[in-house]
């Protein structure tokens, strides 16, 4: 018995054998991937596209003065931005009635919070993450640590969830804020929020985008050259960005692959 024939028996008894693709060389293999290169740049590049129309959607003013409750006490909705002009709140279920509580939050929720990054990169782009549920403040302390979360979480003391489409599944609310006024520009949820997790996926979800030079935003928006604000989540806060160093490092890797990127394929 071949190993494939043997995994397909393990996972499930009633299920056939696994057929995988077929066993080729390596020139046609790589023959394969080219083909499969040129449709997942189209997507890239859609996507990119996508992200392009999403930061020029029309916004909505938030009226309604929210209030949360943080580890510090009574917070508001603006107060959540900890003074970075985005936000991102994302509505998980840890509250009485889900499945879990009071040990775990919902399952899906959970596998979510597992994929967040380490959020000094979406601070460093002037965004801030937030998560916000039922729950007292004592049970979300006691979660985080015992699954090692660190986003900033807060309890839902109002009718916030009901208001922004949450109230009875999980999603992203895109938030930004000019001075005191704060706007909802985006929201996303159902499987969309499965994307969501690296500092990219949320930052192109943002008003704001990545905030770098190729991107097609409106006029006016913030942007750098990209790879040199990129640094160690421990290190935004030493000194002045982009350092010159890594700046003539990136620079050197960016000249090699558009090279690369630029012959012509045999």
């Amino acid at each position: 018995m071949t190993t494939t024939e043997k995994l397909g028996k393990d996972q499930n008894r009633e299920q056939p054998a696994m057929r995988p693709p077929p066993i080729v060389s390596p020139e046609a293999w790589e023959a394969a991937r080219q083909q499969m290169l040129v449709k997942e740049k189209a997507l890239t590049r859609a996507r990119d596209a996508l992200a392009a129309e999403r930061r020029r959607m029309p916004w909505m003013v938030v009226e309604k003065a929210y209030e949360f409750e943080g580890l510090r006490g009574k917070v508001s909705l603006l107060d959540l931005f900890e003074g970075r002009r985005q936000l991102i709140i994302y509505r998980a279920f840890f509250e009485p009635g889900v499945f879990g509580w009071p040990e775990h939050a919902c399952r899906g929720c959970s596998l979510g919070a597992d994929q967040v990054a380490h959020l000094s990169h979406l601070n460093a782009r002037d965004t801030t993450l937030a998560y916000a549920s039922r729950a007292p403040q004592a049970d979300i302390a006691r979660l985080k640590a015992r699954m090692g979360w660190e986003m900033p979480w807060y309890t839902i003391t109002d009718s916030f969830d009901a208001d922004f489409g949450v109230h009875e599944w999980h999603g992203h609310n895109v938030f930004f804020r000019d001075d005191e006024r704060v706007f909802r520009t985006y929201f996303i949820n159902s499987r969309g929020d499965e994307a969501m997790g690296t500092t990219w996926s949320y930052l192109d979800f943002t008003p704001l985008g990545r905030q770098e030079t190729w991107e097609d935003s409106p006029q006016g928006y913030p942007q750098t050259p990209p790879y040199k604000w990129w640094n160690w989540h421990d290190n935004y806060d030493a000194g002045a960005s982009p350092d010159r160093q890594w700046v003539e490092v990136s620079d050197v890797g960016e000249a090699a692959f558009r090279k690369r990127d630029a012959e012509p394929k045999a």
